[in-house]
C-alpha cells in the first residue's frame, strides 16, 4: 500500500475546507487597497498581536514545523537547538527597543529605505540587491523542502504541490496585500500550535506513562551543553547562543524586509515594540515541536516501521534512526492520526508553505518598487493608485518567478547531484551580517557608501572560505570539476575520504559569520574617509 493512499476523501475534505476558509478570512480582513501604505503596510492600523502571531508563523514554517522533529529522531538528534532561544530571544529585544522606533519617524517602508535617507540613496539598492539574492534561494528552498514530504504523504506530485503553493501565494498576496499576509499568518500560528497539541496528546496516550523518561534515557531531551569547540560539531551550544545567534536575529528581524515590514504594519512603534518583544512567545511552538521529536522517537523505538513507511524514512533499522527525518512525521501524521486530523494538520503544512511564499512576495515586491519606482513624496491618490497596480505586477512577476525557480531548484537537485539544500539555507550567512552593518551605520546616522561596499565584498569573500557549499558545487558540477586539494592547504578545511569519495568538510562553524561579517562591514562603513563622497543624507 503506497504512503498517499492512507490520505482519505475526508482529509480531502479538511484540507481543501481549511485552504480555502483562510482565503475566505484574507478577503474579510483585506480592508481597503487604495495606496502602498494599505498594501504594503496594512494601513499601518494592524493590532500588534495581530503582528505578532504573524512574526511567529513566518518563523515557524513548514520547514520547521515538519523539521524540528524530524531533527530530533535523526542520529545523535536532541532538544541542543532550543538553547538557540536565548539568542533569539535577545536578539528581539535589541530590534524592539532600538529599531522599531526609527521605523515610524518618517514615512517609510522597509529597512532599506531608512538606510538610503540617512546615508546615500544608492545604499537602499545595495541592501536591496543583498535582500533579493538571498530571499529568492533562502525562501525558495524552504518551499522545495516542505513540498517534498507532502508529494510523499499525498497523491500530487512534486510540481503540483508547488503549484498549488505558487497561486495561493500569489492569489493570498493580491487578494489584501500585508493585511491579508498576516491575518492568514494568524491562522497558521494558531493551527501550527494545535497541531503540534494534537500530536503531544496523541502519541502520549498512546505511549502511556513514562515516554518521556525513555526519550530522556536515550539522550534526546538533553539542551544545554558549554562546549568551546569552533566547528560545526558545537553550533547548539550556550556560547554560540549568547555570542553569534543575537547577531543573527538582530538582523533577521531588524533588517531583513522578511519579518521587518511586518513591525511596519502596527498602529505606532510602541505596538511594533510590543509585537516583535513578544513574539518570543514562539520559541514554546519550537519547543512543543521538540516534544513531538522525543515522543516519534519512543514510538517507532516500540514500533520500528516496516515496508512502504521504512522505506518512505529510509528507516536503518541496524541504527535505529531514519535516513531521511524530514519525511517522518509527515509520514506518522497520514499513517497513525484518524482521517480529518491528519487532512487539518498537513493543511498546515500546505498553507505554512504558502506563508512563506507570500511573505516574500510582498517584501520583494516593495523593496522592488522602492528601488524602481522611487515612491516618497508621491502623495496623490491617482499616484497612489498607480502604484498599487505596479506592485501588484510585480508580486505576480516574483511569484511566477519563484515557482519557477524552486521546480528548477527540484529539476537541478535531482540530476546533478548539486548540494543545492546547504547552498541555499546558508545563503543569509552571506548576506545578513552585511546589511545589519549597513543599518548600524545608518542608526548612528555615520556612514560611507564605498566603505560599505568595500565591507560587505570582504564580508562575502570571507564567509565564502568559512562555508564549503560554494567549492562543494564547483568540485560537484561536470564541467568544472574543480579539485578540493588546494582548499586543504587552508586552515578552514579539511578532506575526508579519497577519490570521488572526497568530502570537503569545514574547521570554522559557519554561525561566527553573523557576528563577524557585521562588525566588519560596519568598521569599513563607519571608518572609511567620507571627505571625497560628499554627503547625501536627510536627518530622521
Amino acid at each position: 500500500m503506497e504512503i498517499h493512499e492512507w490520505f482519505e476523501p475526508l482529509d480531502w475534505i479538511v484540507l481543501f475546507g481549511y485552504l480555502g476558509l483562510t482565503t475566505w478570512v484574507g478577503h474579510k480582513m483585506r480592508g481597503k487597497q487604495a495606496s502602498m501604505s494599505d498594501f504594503f503596510a496594512g494601513g499601518r492600523s494592524l493590532p500588534w498581536l495581530a503582528v505578532c502571531g504573524s512574526i511567529i508563523a513566518t518563523e515557524i514554517s513548514g520547514v520547521t514545523f515538519i523539521g524540528v522533529p524530524g531533527g530530533v529522531m535523526a542520529a545523535n538528534g536532541d532538544f541542543t537547538y532550543m538553547i538557540w532561544a536565548l539568542g533569539s530571544i535577545m536578539g528581539r529585544v535589541v530590534v524592539g527597543v532600538f529599531f522599531t522606533k526609527v521605523f515610524y519617524q518618517e514615512g517609510i517602508y522597509s529597512p532599506y529605505d531608512y538606510m538610503g535617507c540617512r546615508i546615500k540613496p544608492e545604499l537602499r539598492t545595495l541592501a536591496t540587491v543583498f535582500f533579493t539574492i538571498g530571499s529568492i534561494l533562502a525562501q525558495s528552498v524552504r518551499v522545495l523542502v516542505a513540498a517534498i514530504p507532502l508529494m510523499i504523504v499525498t497523491p500530487f506530485s512534486f510540481e503540483i504541490c508547488i503549484l498549488i503553493i505558487g497561486l495561493f501565494a500569489i492569489g493570498w498576496t493580491l487578494m489584501g496585500g500585508m493585511r491579508t499576509v498576516i491575518w492568514t499568518d494568524v491562522m497558521q500560528f494558531f493551527l501550527f500550535a494545535t497541531g503540534g497539541i494534537i500530536t503531544l496528546v496523541w502519541a502520549g496516550a498512546h505511549l502511556g506513562a513514562g515516554w518521556l523518561e525513555i526519550a530522556a534515557e536515550a539522550g534526546k531531551t538533553k539542551w544545554l551543553t558549554f562546549d568551546t569547540g569552533v566547528s560545526d560539531a558545537f553550533k547548539f551550544t550556550f556560547w554560540v547562543a549568547v555570542f553569534a545567534v543575537p547577531f543573527l536575529n538582530v538582523g533577521a528581524f531588524g533588517v531583513d524586509q522578511l519579518n521587518a515590514q511586518r513591525m511596519f504594519c502596527c498602529r505606532n512603534a510602541k505596538d511594533a515594540r510590543k509585537a516583535i518583544i513578544w513574539s518570543s512567545a514562539g520559541q514554546g511552538v519550537t519547543f512543543l515541536m521538540l516534544m513531538v521529536g522525543a515522543a516519534l522517537f519512543v514510538w517507532y523505538a516500540n514500533h520500528p516501521p516496516e515496508g512502504t513507511v521504512a522505506e518512505g524514512m529510509g528507516w536503518k533499522a541496524d541504527e535505529g534512526n531514519p535516513g531521511k527525518p524530514d519525511n517522518v512525521f509527515p509520514i506518522w501524521i497520514v499513517k497513525e492520526l484518524p482521517p480529518g486530523l491528519s487532512g487539518l494538520i498537513l493543511g498546515g503544512v500546505f498553507a505554512a508553505a504558502i506563508s512563506s511564499l507570500d511573505s516574500i512576495l510582498a517584501a520583494l515586491s516593495q523593496t522592488t518598487i522602492s528601488v524602481l519606482y522611487d515612491p516618497a513624496g508621491q502623495e496623490d491618490p491617482r499616484q497612489q493608485r498607480k502604484l498599487v497596480s505596479r506592485s501588484r505586477m510585480w508580486v505576480v512577476f516574483w511569484g511566477g518567478f519563484l515557482t519557477g525557480f524552486t521546480l528548477l531548484m527540484r529539476w537541478v537537485q535531482e540530476n546533478t547531484g548539486v548540494a543545492i539544500l546547504p547552498l541555499a539555507f546558508g545563503m543569509t550567512t552571506y548576506t545578513m551580517g552585511p546589511l545589519l552593518g549597513m543599518f548600524l551605520c545608518a542608526l548612528l546616522g555615520r556612514g560611507s557608501f564605498l566603505g560599505l561596499v568595500i565591507g560587505s565584498v570582504v564580508s562575502f569573500t570571507g564567509v565564502l572560505f568559512i562555508r564549503n557549499d560554494v567549492w562543494v558545487l564547483l568540485h560537484t558540477l561536470e564541467f568544472i570539476k574543480m579539485p578540493y586539494e588546494w582548499l586543504a592547504s587552508l586552515p578552514m578545511y579539511y578532506i575526508e575520504g579519497e577519490g570521488d569519495a572526497q568530502l570537503l568538510r569545514t574547521s570554522v562553524g559557519f554561525y561566527w559569520a553573523w557576528p563577524a561579517t557585521t562588525i566588519a562591514t560596519f568598521v569599513f562603513g563607519y571608518f572609511w574617509p567620507r571627505a571625497a563622497e560628499g554627503t547625501n543624507r536627510s536627518s530622521i
